[in-house]
């Protein structure tokens, strides 16, 4: 009896350390699988040593074709014809950024709990019902329909598959073995997806539901007062008393019944400032070369792997450079021969949401045009590991999705949505972005130029450009509904279709200017134009600062050089400090400070304005002022139960200059009359404390870098692989608007000429694997300013280039 039980024990014992060895807990890896030297992560360590030259023979190609890869594994692609060069850039796409391009999909398409389990369940609910997967099959519809874009998309996709199917396990990106699942086919759904992701990431939150609610509780005067529709100060993106050359249409009429609308207590995030971004041209009469010189530095949350993935396309009729987004075909930002493009976001109002009135729980009919209209209902099945598989029905109106029925607890982006409301979104109407970018790469001139921005629908950009026929030009570009001013500035009446997007802004109208006669364009997500334009796009955009900044350099700058260009991306100067500092310094009663108060008194009162990454005063100026908006707005604005937001930046300022006096000065929760000087001392007081309780004494830990903490995570926030700490300098509201994870995602500057010098970096490197040289290498560049030469090859053999390693595709 003991042998057997002995026996019993040898055997059960290595049988249950084998399964708990090979299967995951929680986020802890299957730990055999993962630690197995054949298979596991130390199969992902790259060599520093780079193979010179290699073949492979793939079949979905057409001809053979010619990769480069330069001394930042950057890929230059020579290929004979369009689909052999798309299908090349998503097999070297997929080779460098597999998992990312896989898991950001999946995101986007509400899958995360098919790899982790039911923990991932509310925001794969979330992304279903926000209406992502419907939006990505209208897009694929949209981009299925036209043949070059229909070409590009099945080229892509079977690349991509061609470097999945190659893969063994011991060659899975490290983030397989961690997270312990697989790679899957790749299909050209995932393509329109990524792009839907994008429109997500830039819709920029959602003010309605705070705006109805301050409406409600303090009357239309009040919101005109403190949420005016033109700030106070603004520098639009196309100059002031650009005339209109077209005849507008007719607006739409306001319903009577516009004030009675009413919303839920529900918390919702608010357009974050700092997803922002900048872009300028120069005209020749402007720089040293008498050609033009484009700039461009979009800021999105940084992550690693990075965002874009740099690559040149070459093809016949195609020379393009720039980043693409891996997920998706072609050049996004770049430059080609004759011409220089990129973006920055609009934040126009395309995201709506619509009070819905159900004739019961049922929820098969709602109140539409005084009938009753059936709603349409979308099965969402979702997949969980390990466990059952759950069905989500989400109801739809003719606005679109009913996003929530009922409250959800403990899952913080469900607080964004208003119960019972139907999101109209321009997200989900099918589209085509691919033939924008299709024919930007391609583009020779102005012309081309605007034609391929009618092909574009969303996410709204502000499409800047240059030529080398020293064209200049800027447009606030995307697909815009027809409405009447404000419409969607608070919720709307679902019943009524007065309130329905009443058609389109032409596209020939959106906002746009060709070689204004200051010599030059620019946007940094501030108002598209000033009050004179007919149609309205929005109420409320991005502070004015940074475009103010980049005006006032472009407008003093002479002769400028690609360097000038290089060194204003960097630029921290704070015009918000110029416009309120010598007010509130004034204010400021010395002889209540302590000794540390003073002293901060004295870094900020000799402070120069710039937010460097050394500056005391730039702390000390940032955590006064924000203490300030507290103590002037946060008495009326917080309000148990009733989410509201606070009056802009813009108007903060306006009321510190022009109205010191105001009765929003006083707190109303206090027996005494406040004074704004009172407020004013209480803040920096405040503010020092603060930095004292965090940093410990006033000096070195007080510097901006070591108060901001710039650094860049992981994509899936995995221990180790993101960044350190970057010193950096730069703020919100100055050009080079770098947070703690928010930044320029992608720096480029542009000479145009006869041969176009293009310089650009961003914030990571070509490789998502962190055990390659290649995953981080261009990181430290990034946080010094500084740009790298881009390679904007000629042939496969261009002497020109630093080439490290050829890849040769054949058929056969």
């Amino acid at each position: 009896m003991k042998n057997r039980v002995r026996a019993s024990i040898c055997i059960i014992i290595p049988l249950l350390l084998t399964y708990t060895l090979n299967t995951k807990f929680g986020n802890v890896p299957p730990v055999l699988k993962f630690l197995n030297p054949f298979t596991g992560f130390w199969q992902n360590a790259e060599s520093t040593t780079i193979k010179a030259n290699r073949s492979i023979i793939l079949k979905g190609t057409y001809q053979n074709v010619d990769i480069a890869f330069d001394d930042r594994m950057i890929p230059h692609i020579f290929a004979k014809n369009d689909h052999d060069v798309y299908y090349a850039q998503g097999y070297v796409t997929a080779m460098h950024r597999l998992w990312q391009m896989d898991f950001q999909t999946r995101f986007a398409a509400g899958r995360i709990s098919e790899v982790v389990g039911k923990k991932a369940i509310e925001l794969d609910k979330y992304q279903r019902r926000m209406g992502m997967v419907f939006g990505a099959e209208r897009s694929l519809e949209g981009m299925m329909n036209d043949p070059k874009s229909k070409e590009m998309v099945l080229a892509y996709t079977a690349g991509i598959n061609a470097y999945i199917h190659s893969l063994s396990k011991s060659q899975l990106p490290i983030e397989y073995k961690i997270l312990d699942f697989k790679p899957e086919d790749w299909t050209p759904i995932k393509c329109a997806l990524l792009l839907k992701q994008m429109s997500a990431v830039l819709a920029m939150g959602s003010d309605e539901f705070y705006m109805t609610n301050i409406r409600n509780k303090f009357g239309a005067d009040v919101v005109k007062d403190l949420f005016p529709d033109y700030p106070f100060k603004e520098d639009p993106i196309i100059p002031v008393g650009t005339k209109w050359d077209f005849n507008p249409l007719p607006i739409p009429q306001v319903p009577s019944s516009v004030n009675e609308a009413l919303t839920g207590t529900i918390k919702t995030k608010q357009k974050e400032e700092g997803i922002g971004s900048n872009n300028w041209a120069v005209s020749g009469s402007k720089t040293a070369s008498g050609l033009p010189i484009l700039a461009n530095d979009p800021h999105l949350d940084l992550s690693l792997p990075s965002i874009w993935y740099q690559i040149q396309l070459h093809a016949p009729g195609l020379n393009a450079y720039g980043v693409s987004l891996p997920g998706a075909p072609g050049v996004i930002i770049g430059f080609n021969k004759d011409i220089a493009w990129g973006v920055t976001n609009v934040a126009a109002d395309v995201l709506d949401f619509y009070q819905i009135r159900f004739k019961d729980d049922s929820h098969k009919n709602y109140w539409y045009n005084n009938q009753w209209k059936n709603t349409s209902t979308r099965l969402e099945t979702i997949v969980i590991r390990n466990d059952k598989n759950i069905v989500d029905t989400v109801y739809y109106t003719h606005h679109g999705p009913v996003v929530y029925l009922q409250k959800v607890k403990d899952f913080s982006k469900a607080k964004n949505i208003p119960v019972g409301n139907a999101l109209r979104w321009i997200a989900h109407d099918k589209s085509n972005e691919l033939k924008t970018f299709y024919l930007l790469n391609r583009g020779k001139n102005y012309n081309d130029y605007r034609n391929a921005l009618t092909y574009y629908t969303a996410p709204a950009q502000n499409f800047i450009f240059a030529s080398a026929e020293n064209d200049i030009a800027i447009t606030a570009n995307g697909k815009f509904p027809l409405k009447w001013r404000d419409q969607g500035k608070f919720i709307l009446d679902g019943t009524d279709p007065k309130y329905d997007w009443q058609g389109w802004i032409p596209a020939s109208q959106n906002p746009t200017v060709k070689n204004p006669a200051r010599g030059f364009v620019s946007s940094a997500n501030q108002s598209s134009t000033d009050k004179t334009y007919p149609y309205y796009i929005n109420w409320e955009f991005s502070p004015y600062e940074r475009g103010k900044r980049i005006n006032d350099k472009l407008t003093a700058m002479n002769k400028a050089t690609a360097d000038s260009m290089i060194n204003m991306q960097t630029d921290s100067y704070s015009i918000h400090a110029e416009n309120i500092l010598p007010t509130i310094l004034a204010m400021v009663d010395k002889s209540k400070l302590n000794a540390t108060q003073k002293e901060a008194l004295r870094f900020v009162s000799t402070w120069d304005k710039y937010y460097d990454a050394k500056s005391v005063a730039a702390s000390v100026f940032d955590f006064w002022t924000k203490r300030l908006m507290f103590d002037i707005w946060d008495d009326e604005f917080t309000v148990a139960n009733i989410p509201m937001r606070y009056p802009s930046r813009d108007r903060t300022v306006q009321l510190i200059l022009k109205e010191p006096n105001s009765k929003w000065i006083d707190n109303v929760n206090t027996p005494q009359k406040e004074t704004l000087s009172d407020l004013v001392n209480e803040a920096f007081k405040y503010g020092c404390d603060s930095l004292e309780r965090k940093y410990g004494s006033i000096g070195k830990p007080w510097e901006w870098a070591n108060v901001k903490n710039t650094n860049i995570p992981h994509l899936a926030k995995i221990p180790g692989f993101g960044s350190k700490v970057l010193l950096t300098g730069g703020g919100k509201m100055t050009i080079n608007a770098l947070n703690e994870g928010n930044g320029p995602s992608w720096r480029m500057v542009v000479e145009l000429g006869k041969m176009p010098k293009g310089h650009g970096v961003y914030p990571g490197g070509q490789s998502g694997n962190p055990g390659s040289p290649f995953y981080d290498n261009m990181i430290d560049k990034w946080a010094s300013g500084k740009l790298y030469d881009l390679f904007f090859m000629q042939s496969a053999t261009d002497a020109s280039a630093k080439i490290i390693s050829q890849l040769k595709i054949s058929k056969k």
